[in-house]
C-alpha cells in the first residue's frame, strides 16, 4: 500500500513551514497557514536546487584573500525617464534585479512599458506578461504612442520560469520585465502561483540567471491590504532594488526606493498619470502651486521635504458659518488629528474661537504624511487668514513646527528649504528662530525667524 503524502502547512505571509495547523504564525500573522502536500519528486528537486548556488549565482570554491578578488564598477545607464533615473541614483544598473510594487492602478505596468520601449532602442528587450494577452500590451503601447525598436522589442505571454529563461537565452535579451512575480511558477518548487515557496524560488532562479549573464530585470510585485509586498520577506532580500509607487489623491504618483544596493534610498520621484502614461515631473513645485495671480484669504505657501527633495506647495483653507449643530472639519491630503491639535493650540494660546465649518486642501492632490510637521505654521496661518479675512502675500513662504505650548520648534534641513523657496522667487520667508543661519542672508529674500505663534501672527498682520 502506497504511503500517503505528508501534509504540511505554510504561512502565506512569511513562508514558514509547520507540521500541523495553528492559528498564529511566529511572524505574528493570524489565520495565514495554508495546507499543501509536497510530492516526493518536488521535495527532492527543491532540496537539490537549494545547494546549487546562492541568490547571485554559484557558491563554493573556498575562501580568497580580498586583494585576490577583482572588482568592477557598477555600470549605470540613463533611461531617459528623469524621475526614475533620480530614484535609481543616476540610472539603472546593468545586471541588477529590481522590484517595483504598488496598488492596483498605480502605474507599474504603464511605467515599465515606457521603460522597456526606451531600452529596446539600445539592446534586445523582453516584456513578459503573465496577466494579460500580447494584444492588450500592444494596444497599450500604441495608445501611449511609445517610441520603440520593432527589431529588438520582444513580447512574451508565459508563466513558466524555465520557459522565460529559455527565451532570454535564445534571443540574447539584455533587458527584461516580468509581470508579475506572483503569476509565474517554477518546476523546482511546490505550491500554486503566488505561494511563498513559488515566489521565492522563481525570484531566485531569475536573479541567478541575470547575475550570471548581465541581464537587467524589473519585476512587478503585488501588494497586500497593508500596502506591503505580497509573499515572503525573502523576496526583498533577493533583489538589488525595491521601488514602490504611492498613489496620492488625483493624478500624482510618488516613486520611492525602499532598498537600493547601488545608490541612496532617500530619493523620491514625482510622476503625473495622464492619457500619455506616467510623465516625469522635473519641477514638482510648479504643479503644487495654484498659479493664481490674485491674493485671497486662506492661502499659504510652505516647503515640505520628500526624501531628499524640497517641494513648495500651497495650503488652502476655507471657513464658513456653520448651519448645523456642530461645525465640520474636512481635510483633503492632510491628517485630521494634526488639524484638531493645531486648532486646540490656537484656542488655548491665541484665544481664537472657531465656530465655523473648516475645509483644508492641498493644491495638486499631494498627500502629506503625519510626520511632516513643518507645515504647522502654514496651516494655522491659512486658518486665521480665512477666519479673520486678511491676505498672506503670495511671495511669502512659511515653515515651522508648532509645539503644544505655542513655541515654534526647528525643522530638519532648514537651509535647503529656504534655498528652494528663494530660487522660486519668494521675497519673505518665515522660519523657526533656531533654524536661522548666516548663509540664508545672501539668497535675495528677507528671512524672518520667529519664536512663538504670537510673534508670527503679529508680523503677518
Amino acid at each position: 500500500m502506497a504511503k500517503a503524502a505528508k501534509i504540511e502547512f505554510v504561512c502565506t505571509e512569511c513562508g514558514m513551514n509547520y507540521q500541523r495547523w495553528q492559528g498564529q504564525c511566529r511572524c505574528g500573522a493570524w489565520n495565514t497557514l495554508a495546507e499543501f502536500k509536497p510530492s516526493a519528486g518536488q521535495t527532492k528537486k527543491a532540496a537539490t536546487r537549494s545547494v546549487v548556488g546562492g541568490y547571485a549565482g554559484g557558491v563554493g570554491g573556498g575562501s580568497k584573500k580580498i586583494n585576490d578578488i577583482s572588482t568592477t564598477e557598477a555600470e549605470k545607464q540613463l533611461t531617459g525617464i528623469g524621475e526614475l533615473d533620480r530614484v535609481l541614483s543616476g540610472g539603472v544598473t546593468t545586471g541588477s534585479v529590481n522590484i517595483i510594487s504598488g496598488d492596483p492602478g498605480a502605474g507599474k505596468t504603464t511605467l515599465l512599458s515606457d521603460l522597456v520601449a526606451r531600452m529596446s532602442q539600445r539592446m534586445p528587450s523582453l516584456y513578459c506578461t503573465a496577466e494579460e494577452s500580447l494584444s492588450q500590451f500592444k494596444n497599450r503601447v500604441n495608445r501611449l504612442k511609445l517610441d520603440y525598436n520593432p527589431d529588438e522589442l520582444y513580447l512574451l505571454s508565459e508563466t513558466s520560469v524555465e520557459t522565460i529563461i529559455e527565451e532570454l537565452e535564445k534571443n540574447n535579451i539584455k533587458f527584461a520585465v516580468i509581470d508579475s512575480i506572483q503569476a509565474v511558477v517554477t518546476d523546482t518548487a511546490n505550491g500554486s502561483p503566488g505561494s511563498p515557496s513559488q515566489v521565492k524560488s522563481a525570484a531566485q532562479a531569475l536573479t541567478q540567471y541575470c547575475k550570471q549573464n548581465d541581464v537587467t530585470m524589473f519585476i512587478i510585485a503585488h501588494v497586500n491590504k497593508n500596502n506591503e509586498i505580497a509573499g515572503p520577506q525573502t523576496l526583498v532580500h533577493i533583489v538589488d532594488a525595491l521601488l514602490h509607487i504611492d498613489t496620492n489623491d488625483g493624478q500624482i504618483r510618488t516613486l520611492r526606493a525602499n532598498k537600493n544596493r547601488f545608490g541612496d534610498i532617500d530619493t523620491v520621484g514625482i510622476f503625473r498619470m495622464c492619457e500619455r502614461g506616467m510623465l516625469s515631473v522635473d519641477n514638482p513645485s510648479e504643479i503644487f502651486l495654484s498659479g493664481s495671480s490674485t491674493d485671497s484669504p486662506g492661502s499659504t505657501i510652505t516647503c515640505i521635504r520628500k526624501g531628499n527633495r524640497n517641494l513648495l506647495l500651497e495650503i488652502q483653507c476655507l471657513t464658513t458659518e456653520t448651519e448645523a449643530e456642530f461645525p465640520q472639519r474636512v481635510c483633503v491630503g492632510l491628517n485630521m488629528n494634526r488639524i484638531k491639535m493645531l486648532t486646540g493650540i490656537l484656542r488655548k494660546h491665541t484665544k481664537t474661537k472657531i465656530f465655523h465649518d473648516t475645509f483644508f486642501n492641498i493644491v495638486g492632490g499631494l498627500r502629506i504624511d503625519e510626520t511632516e510637521t513643518c507645515i504647522d505654521l502654514a496651516l494655522v496661518t491659512a486658518l486665521l487668514s480665512s477666519l479673520n479675512e486678511f491676505v498672506v502675500p503670495r511671495t511669502t513662504c512659511i515653515m515651522g513646527e508648532l509645539s503644544l505650548n505655542g513655541d515654534v520648534r526647528p525643522i530638519d534641513s532648514g537651509v535647503p528649504r529656504v534655498k528652494e523657496a528663494a530660487q522660486h522667487g519668494f521675497t519673505e520667508i518665515f522660519i523657526p528662530f533656531r533654524n536661522y543661519h548666516k548663509s540664508m542672508e545672501g539668497l535675495g529674500a528677507k528671512i524672518t525667524p520667529v519664536k512663538t505663534v504670537h510673534e508670527l501672527l503679529s508680523l503677518i498682520n
